[in-house]
């Protein structure tokens, strides 16, 4: 039996790495970041007890030519299932945050998928099957949160947002072809992500958990996982219900009563 190629990125720890050992029973992987020594120990440790083929693409996907390594590697076609997981917090408020930060944050969460969605997608068309799984966040949805608990998160969840609607508007696109999309939204991860902070939150989900469901979610035929929400369906079409209201309430050619009596 032929095995699926995976190429998954920030793979050399948490969310990543734990996608990387539970593919690893029926898929090759080509596994990218940054951090060359940890892929290689992870490719080694995959290699002697799974007998996985594995492809380490050290790259810094921040950057545009980490972003071309990696999309001039999915352009040879033979990638069935892209996990779209590097991904960078840069929790700050927005005065603190360096102007040459912002693009590379940017770079990093938002631009970096859809560049590697878009090397990706001819090939898994032209084959007739392909999965694509993108890990954004609940983050992105907390834009009128106003929890203590809560990062300052201006520049993550604007760029968590962008991913979401992506993959969304992606998975309608797609509707009728052979390529399966997947939106993850993970909560709070017990991870090194944000300097290990995950590990001191009760509510913390392991990185296996997360990457557990996301997998069962696309056997099932999930377009959205969200791997501690019990009743996801009754939230998701909530959500479209206050989505299609505000669009098609919005798309009128007179303004709101509310403005009709109010002068500059």
């Amino acid at each position: 039996m032929t095995r699926t190629l995976a190429l998954i990125t920030g793979a050399s720890s948490g969310i990543g790495a734990s996608f990387a050992r539970l593919l690893a029973d029926d898929h090759d992987l080509v596994l990218v970041a940054r951090r060359a020594d940890r892929l290689d120990a992870l490719a080694e440790e995959l290699r002697r007890s799974r007998g996985v083929a594995v492809e380490v693409l050290p790259a810094d996907l921040m950057t545009r030519d980490g972003i071309t390594a990696v999309t001039d590697r999915l352009s040879a076609g033979d990638v069935r299932l892209l996990v779209n997981n590097a991904g960078a917090g840069g929790y700050a408020p927005l005065v603190d945050v360096e102007p040459a930060d912002i693009d590379r944050l940017f770079t990093l969460n938002a631009v970096a998928p859809v560049q590697l969605v878009r090397a990706a997608l001819p090939a898994m068309l032209e084959a007739g099957e392909g999965a694509i799984i993108n890990v954004a966040s609940l983050l992105a949805f907390s834009a009128g949160l106003a929890d203590a608990r809560a990062p300052r998160r201006t520049l993550y969840a604007a760029a968590k947002a962008a991913t979401a609607a992506f993959t969304r508007t992606l998975t309608g696109e797609l509707a009728g072809t052979p390529v399966r999309t997947q939106l993850l939204l993970p909560g709070v991860v017990a991870t090194e992500w944000n300097q290990g902070a995950g590990h001191d939150v009760p509510w913390a989900m392991t990185p296996e958990d997360v990457a557990s469901a996301s997998l069962a979610g696309l056997h099932l035929g999930e377009t959205v996982c969200t791997p501690g929400l019990e009743d996801q369906t009754a939230a998701l079409d909530a959500l479209l219900a206050a989505e299609t209201s505000l669009v098609t309430g919005g798309n009128q050619p007179r303004v709101a009563t509310r403005y009709a009596d109010v002068r500059a």
